[in-house]
Order: structure tokens, then sequence, then C-alpha cells
């Protein structure tokens, strides 16, 4: 509460200050924007730093040409540039990124490790150095760069709420030597002011009004620094990154109260929380996810785009896929559905969509996507749409007689040509049959493509519509996992498992009285990889310390294990003390 007069006394302070630089960024805009915009920079030397890029006057249709954009996550944004496992940034990275179909990069920087924590603040100039040499090595493949302040946001700037004066005299200053070291960048690099601000332990409203205090004084600071930023496209973020309606309606006042032309908006999108993180029974991108994705998109289009202000989506991905270093907690095929819808959002409703990526998608050291097919869903979603089906897999029963299995087709608007295997063409009416949106495969067919019916993927084929890429359909052998009784402690207990062809989708855990064990009180289905985890090499499932940690001691929970194929498997569990006992259900 303490820091409440300070920050009033700010605001009005602010508000001279911002009718004034209102007044002169409104004359630059006037003087240099009349028409388009062009820019190029050569060092002492003579050689082309950055080639020719012709800037729109508005920001709108900067922004617009900014689309597809990617993240240069978790290297200057980390402790030091290789702390969290990526090589060093090479001129060959953004090369490689210009050759994909980007035409963006955002360059995410946390100068707090490179800057005295004490007034005057100062930054590292090997550091600053450093940045500089990456972001011209983008413009220098023709891309458009975005440049912000990173994890300073959780660092430092959210002590806004405790330690007012100093916090803004650091923000300022930092924004201070950013715009100083970068002023004679042309208009193909953007500011952003902070990534995800967040303010612990005070009121909503409270909230609001920091975050707009630090978004007017980044635009002061920024525009009074004088050369390219006196025009220089400003990109200001939603309270956490967040596209909660009222959040963006914060945002639309702050950018009005400004009247500067060359404003950006910027939210973050990770999808529909129980499906980016598979919890509370998300394991499927269905109605709900959809309609949310849409309504966002449809949210950012109303408030920002529908009245000339651009939105970028500085960051989009799922909260835990894809993981190489985990089993994919979402499921891959539902993961394409939702990057497949993602691009035809953002081309539906205008926004400039950014990829994050800290090591995920393009493998840094050798330069290749790490899923090829992921990738070719994300960028074939740019320019047109692809079709999908209600499932990646068919699953026939190795215990069983064969028969016809069917999914349903999601067209998206296109057409279905048909369904291949390789090279080869399956015959329609003898292979499968289409009615309306169902794809049925023959018994026939099936027997012939599981072969010997060994457990598992046996033969994967293709279903094939007149736009984007096949959908990749596996027919798998299988039949009723099992687990077998185990013993352990709170530090883990390993189930041993019989897949039999199957990928486990959640675990729901209860006690006998209804209520819910594990650390998610509020749902029975407990959070994929946090609490519970395939191994399929090993033929186990493990139960991991937090959820162990999480049980009533002496009461048994009932685990039900839920797989892909509809399946399940029951297990109870009882922990005494530091000891854990498993048994079949």
């Amino acid at each position: 509460m303490s820091d409440i007069q300070p920050l009033a006394h700010r605001r009005a302070r602010g508000r001279g200050l911002g009718r004034l630089a209102a007044l002169l960024t409104a004359l630059a805009v006037m003087l240099s924007l009349s028409g388009t915009a062009a820019f190029g920079a050569a060092d002492v030397h003579g050689t082309a730093l950055h080639p020719v890029v012709h800037v729109p006057a508005k920001a709108i249709d900067a922004v617009a040409q900014m689309q597809p954009s990617w993240n240069l996550g978790n290297s200057l944004d980390a402790p030091s540039e290789t702390a969290w496992g990526n090589p060093l940034t090479t001129k060959a990275t953004f090369d490689t990124i210009a050759a994909a179909g980007f035409r963006s990069v955002r360059i995410p920087v946390t100068w707090s490790n490179h800057q005295s924590a004490t007034a005057p603040y100062t930054i590292d100039a090997t550091f600053v150095a450093r940045v500089k040499q990456i972001v011209d090595w983008a413009q220098a493949d023709g891309l458009y760069v975005v440049l912000n302040i990173h994890h300073d946001s959780i660092e430092w700037v959210s002590n806004i709420t405790k330690d007012h004066d100093n916090v803004m005299a650091r923000f300022d200053s930092t924004w201070s030597q950013i715009s100083e070291a970068f002023k004679s960048e042309p208009r193909t690099l953007l500011f952003e002011s902070v990534n995800e601000p967040r303010f612990n332990d005070v009121t909503d409203a409270q909230k609001t009004a920091y975050l707009n205090e630090l978004n007017v004084s980044f635009h002061t600071v920024v525009r009074a620094s004088g050369g390219e930023n006196a025009t220089r496209m400003l990109v200001l973020p939603t309270l956490g990154g967040d596209g909660a309606q009222p959040l963006l309606d914060d945002l639309s006042t702050t950018i009005n109260s400004l009247h500067d032309s060359q404003l950006v908006a910027t939210v973050h999108f990770y999808s529909y929380y129980p499906f980016s993180a598979n919890l509370a029974g998300g394991t499927l991108y269905g109605d709900i996810a959809q309609k949310y994705l849409d309504d966002s998109f449809a949210d950012m289009h109303d408030t920002f785009v529908a009245k000339g202000i651009p939105v970028y989506l500085g960051e989009y991905g799922l909260l835990t896929s894809p993981n190489y270093f985990h089993p994919e907690s979402v499921e891959r095929g539902e993961q394409l559905k939702y990057y497949e819808q993602l691009g035809y959002a953002a081309r539906k409703y205008g926004v400039t969509t950014a990829l994050w990526d800290a090591f995920n998608y393009l493998n840094r050291a050798t330069l290749q996507w790490r899923d090829p097919d992921i990738f070719a869903m994300i960028k074939s979603s740019w320019t047109t749409r692809s079709g999908t089906a209600s499932f990646d897999k068919v699953f026939v029963s190795k215990s069983a007689p064969i028969t016809a299995e069917s999914l349903t087709l999601n067209l998206n608007g296109t057409h279905f040509l048909g369904v291949w295997q390789g090279s080869t063409r399956l015959l329609p009416g003898r292979d499968y049959t289409v009615s309306g949106t169902t794809l049925t495969f023959t018994a026939s067919a099936l027997t012939r493509l599981v072969g010997d019916r060994a457990y598992g993927t046996d033969a994967t084929v293709q279903a094939r519509f007149s736009t984007g890429v096949p959908w990749n359909i596996d027919i798998v052998t299988n039949d009723n996992p099992t687990v077998a009784a185990a013993t352990g402690t709170t530090d883990g207990l390993t189930i041993p498992t019989e897949y039999r062809g199957n990928n486990l989708a959640t675990m729901h855990a209860t006690y006998a009285d209804g209520t819910n064990a594990g650390p998610l009180d509020w749902t029975p289905y407990q959070t994929f990889n946090e609490t519970f985890s395939p191994d399929y090499p090993n033929s186990t499932i493990v139960l991991t310390p937090l959820f162990l940690a999480s049980l009533r001691d002496g009461d048994t929970a009932t685990l039900v294990f839920h797989f892909y194929s509809g399946q399940t498997a029951t297990y109870k569990v009882t922990k005494n003390g530091s000891t854990v006992t498993g048994t079949v259900g």
C-alpha cells in the first residue's frame, strides 16, 4: 500500500510528458511516414548490415508483413547464452529461419544477467554488442526483429509493488540504454516493453495501473531518445501476456491514451489449459479447445485489429509439447490439429504469430527441424488449410476377429482425395468407403495392413486432401494393457506395465469417499508427466514424488489409467509413511 502515493504522483507527472511525446510523434509520423519508408544501413567500410526493406507506413501493414514469426528462445534470455542447452547463435541460425519462410524473429533478452543492480544500472557493453550483432544478423536476412526485456519482468520489474521508485528508475535506465544503442537501427527493429508482466499481492486495479505506468514510461523514454526511435514501432503487452477480454480492454485504453499510430498490441497463446498441459481430462483437441482458440483470436481482432491496431502474438505453442526429453504429454495428432487451426485463425483474424521455440522445434546445433511433420503442418497453415481426422490411429484388436473400423474426417474446407500407402493408392469400395465425413477401412484392408499382427504400429497410410499436408493414420495392433503389483517409496513408484500396443492418455485418481487424489484436488485427472509418466521402452508407468507426496497417509487411492484406444487399467496405491504399495485393482 505504501507504493500507491508514488504511483499516483508518477502517473500525474507522466500525463504532461505523454502529451508532449504524442505531439512530437505525430509530427514525426507526418514528416517521415507519408509513404512507404525504405531503410538501409552500412558499417564504416560500406558493407551492408541490413538489406533495404520497404516498411509500410502503417503499423498494421508492417506487422502483417512480419507474419510468420519465430522466437530465439532460451538463448539471450538465459543466464548465459548457452546455459539452457542451446549453442551460440550464429548467422546461419537466421539463414535457416529465413529460408524456412519466416519473415520476422523475436529475440528475448534478459538484461539483468549483464546489468548492475544498483543505479545507474549500467548494462555491460560487451553484452550489448553481442545483442546488436545478433539483431543485425537477423536483419541482414531481411527479417523484422522484435527486441524486448524478458525474464527481467519476474527478476526485478515485478518488485514495483514493494520498491516502486527504484524499479521505475531501473526500467527507465534499461530502456534508455537500449534505445541509445539501437537508435540508428532501421524500422524493421521493434521494441517490446516487457515480457509477460506480473505483479503479486496487489489488487487487479493496481496491477492495471502498474502495467500502464510501465508501458507509458517505456513509450516516453524510447520516443525521447531520437533517431529512428522517434517512429519505431513499439510493442505493448497485456498483463501476463494474457488474452482475457478485460486485459485486452486495459491495454486498449493505454494504447488509445498515447495517440501514437506506431503502437502494436501483444499477447501470448498456449491453447486451452487442460489440453495444453494434458490435465483435467484434456487429452483431445476437441470442441472446447477449438472454440477457445477461435474466440481468443476473435477477441484480439475485435479489440485491436478491427480498429487499425496490429496484434503480434509474441509466443504460441503448447505448455508441454513437443518435449524431446520426456514422453509427449499431448498426443501427436492432436498437436497437429491445434497448429493447423491456429494458422488458419491467424489468417482469418489478421494476427501475426510468433512460434515459441526454446529448442523444441529447430535443433540449433544441426539447424534441422526436429519433427519435420509438425513443422510441415505449421508451415502449411500459413497459407492454406489441411484436412485432419478424429484421430491419427486405427486400433485393431490382436485377440479378436478383425472388423471394419471408422474415423471421422475433418475436411476444414478441403476435398477428400483418397487414401495412400506410400505411393500406392488404396482402392475405394474394396479397401475403404466414405459416407459423408465417415472414413471406414474394410476388414480385408486392415487384415492386409496389420500383417503378422505384432503389437504396435504395423502400417501407416495417408488420407490426402485437395490442399495442405496429408493426414497420417497409423494402423495399430493392440490388446488390453495390464499392470502389476509393485512396492516403492515416496521418491517414486515404478509400475510394471504391458502396453500391448497402447499409448497412455491420462490418469484418473480418487479415494473411496469420492474425493480426488493427487496435487490437483479440483479434478481427478492428474497432470501428465508431472504426476505420472509412461516409460514405454522399459514397460513401466512411473508415479512421481509430487503425486506420491500428495497422497493421504494410510488411505488407498484408486488409479484408472486411460489409453487412447479407449481401454483402461485399474490400480490401487497406498502410502504408509515413506513406503508406497501398489496392487492391481
